[in-house]
C-alpha cells in the first residue's frame, strides 16, 4: 500500500509576547493511501492543529510533512492555496455551506474549481440527497446538511478526506449516519480519511487510531479488522 503522509519530527510554536506556546512537539506517523485515521484526544491536545497542518491551513514550524511525496512545509502562500484547493476535502462540524445555493450548487461550486472533480449530481445522490438538490441549506436537516458538505469535498476528487468533529453537532442517531456515510465514502471510492475526534467509543470504526496528548503522539494503534459503524454504540 502506498504511503501518503509522513510527518517527522513535526513542531508547532506559537509566541504570545515573551511566552512561547508548544502546540506540537516531534510529532511522526505514517499514513497509508485508502486508509480511515481517527485522531483522537481531548480539547487543546493538538489534534485540530494537526489537521490544520495536514489541510495546508497553518504550517509547521519544524519537521517534515510529507504529503503525496511532497514537503507541503516548504509551500508558499500560493502553493498552500493550490494544495487547498486541488489535493484536500474539508468536512467541518458545522457544515460551512453557502446558504444562497442550493445543495446540488454547493457541491458543483466546490467541485468546479478542480481540475479532475467528480460529477457532482453523482455524488449527490450516493450520499441519498438527489431529492433535495433543490433545497437550499436552511430547508435541509444538520444531518442533510452535513451530508451535502460530504458530497462538496468528494466531489472535488482530493488526495485527502479531512473531517474535523464532523457529528459534534449531530444527535447519536444522525450521527451514525453521517460516520456510516464516510465509511461508504472510504471503500467506494479510496479515499483517504483524517478523521479528528474527543470520543474513544469511535475507535473502532478507523484502520488506524493516533492518540494525541499535550501535542504529542501517546500512542499509535492498528486495528486488524474495522468494526461496523452499524455495531458501535457511545
Amino acid at each position: 500500500m502506498n504511503q501518503i503522509i509522513s510527518m517527522k519530527n513535526v513542531g508547532k510554536q506559537y509566541i504570545i509576547g515573551e511566552i512561547t506556546i508548544d502546540a506540537l512537539k516531534d510529532v511522526s506517523f505514517t499514513i497509508d493511501e485508502g486508509e480511515f485515521v481517527i485522531i483522537l484526544g481531548a480539547s487543546g491536545a493538538g489534534k485540530t492543529t494537526l489537521l490544520n497542518i495536514l489541510g495546508g491551513m497553518d504550517s509547521a514550524t519544524s519537521g517534515n510533512v510529507m504529503v503525496g511525496g511532497e514537503n507541503i512545509r516548504l509551500y508558499n502562500d500560493n502553493q498552500l492555496t493550490r494544495y487547498r484547493r486541488d489535493k484536500v476535502g474539508f468536512v467541518f462540524q458545522f457544515y460551512n455551506l453557502i446558504s444562497n445555493l442550493n445543495a446540488f450548487e454547493n457541491v458543483e461550486f466546490a467541485a468546479e474549481v478542480c481540475k479532475n472533480h467528480l460529477d457532482p449530481r453523482e455524488v449527490l445522490a450516493r450520499v441519498g440527497l438527489a431529492e433535495r438538490a433543490q433545497n437550499f441549506p436552511p430547508q435541509l436537516s444538520g444531518g442533510e446538511q452535513q451530508r451535502v458538505a460530504i458530497a462538496r469535498a468528494v466531489a472535488k476528487n482530493p488526495l485527502l478526506l479531512l473531517c474535523d468533529e464532523p457529528t459534534g453537532a449531530l444527535d447519536y442517531q444522525t450521527g451514525k449516519k453521517v460516520l456510516s456515510l464516510l465509511a461508504e465514502v472510504n471503500m467506494t471510492y479510496h479515499k483517504t480519511i483524517v478523521l479528528i475526534t474527543h470520543n474513544s467509543l469511535l475507535s473502532p470504526i478507523a484502520d488506524k487510531v493516533i492518540r494525541v496528548k499535550s501535542g504529542q503522539i501517546e500512542s499509535i494503534e492498528i486495528n486488524p479488522h474495522r468494526m461496523d459503524v452499524k455495531e458501535l454504540e457511545w
